[in-house]
């Protein structure tokens, strides 16, 4: 199994929405997150490639530019709900999905981390 790994940091802006949020007690605050993606597939293509690093890049940076400097709360995918890192995990996969052809049996993985400590992850289903 091959993995290429791309890495990409923004800021983005939120405040919690649950009960008891803590110690920033739902006040208006940001992260500098550090988007680690991984693809994964069993395969190279014809160049000695599993994907292209550059298009990957790309395909990152496409999407979580709009995130940069947002805050999320004001954004429709989080209207009404919590805006957690796990959340804004998934919307980066969907939306780097939506700008970048894979290889088939590609498979990827985002770690998100928030901070230097906590990090959140996710997969999408095959």
């Amino acid at each position: 199994m091959y993995e290429v790994t791309v890495v990409r940091e923004f800021v983005a802006w939120h405040w919690l929405t649950v009960p008891d949020p803590g110690p920033v007690e739902g006040d208006r605050h940001s992260h500098t997150f550090r988007a680690e993606l991984t693809l994964s597939g069993p395969e190279l293509d014809e160049w000695g490639y599993l994907v292209d690093i550059d298009e990957v890049k790309g395909g990152l940076a496409a999407a979580v530019d709009r995130y940069e400097d947002a805050t999320l709360n004001d954004l429709d995918e989080f209207a009404g709900l919590n805006p957690s890192a796990e959340r804004l995990a998934r919307v980066v996969v969907e939306r780097f999905e939506a700008e970048t052809e894979l290889p088939p049996e590609t498979t990827l993985r985002l770690r998100l981390w928030e901070d230097e400590t906590a990090a959140v992850a996710y997969e999408p289903e095959a």
